[in-house]
């Protein structure tokens, strides 16, 4: 089953992220379709809205990848880290394109699984505790927590 692992932890990702599966909708299908004003709504004072977890969820696969890798730190795309608030003068345009990043910071991602050996799956990442198979199913879980999250701060608007 060489490479069995590494092609079941693409499908894995790519499932939480825009490929159909049984569990629902995913982190893509979450925002298919919804306007930037929809996007920067805000549940609450305080509250993350769906343009900002749409960036954390960006940023996140680029750690991942940084962490496989052992890339350099901070060249994600937008300064900061983690979380990124968004300006209201923001608009389609910039919604269009941050969500462009999402799907280029995914296909990054998803490549560096694919060009995996199975024995790098148990390689620990530099200064955690964490495997790198650990690392990529959490992206999964992250998407699809996430996922959650923006398909209930749509009903609530």
């Amino acid at each position: 089953m060489a490479g069995g692992e590494i092609k079941l932890l693409v499908r894995i990702l790519d499932e939480a992220y825009f490929r159909k599966s049984w569990h629902g909708t995913n982190l893509r299908g979450s925002v298919r379709g919804m306007s930037a004003d929809a996007a920067s709504w805000r549940p609450a004072p305080g509250r993350h809205n769906v343009w900002e977890l749409v960036l954390h969820a960006a940023y996140w696969k680029y750690i991942a990848r940084r962490r496989l890798l052992g890339g350099e730190r901070g060249s994600f795309a937008l300064k900061g880290s983690d979380w990124f608030e968004r300006p209201a003068e923001l608009g389609e345009t910039d919604w269009k394109r941050e969500l462009k990043l999402l799907d280029q910071e995914h296909r990054a991602l998803r490549e560096a699984v694919g060009a995996m050996s199975p024995a790098d799956l148990s390689l620990k990442v530099a200064g955690s505790k964490n495997d790198h198979a650990t690392i990529i199913y959490g992206v999964a879980a992250h998407d699809l927590y996430h996922a959650g999250q923006i398909q209930l701060i749509k009903k609530l608007r």
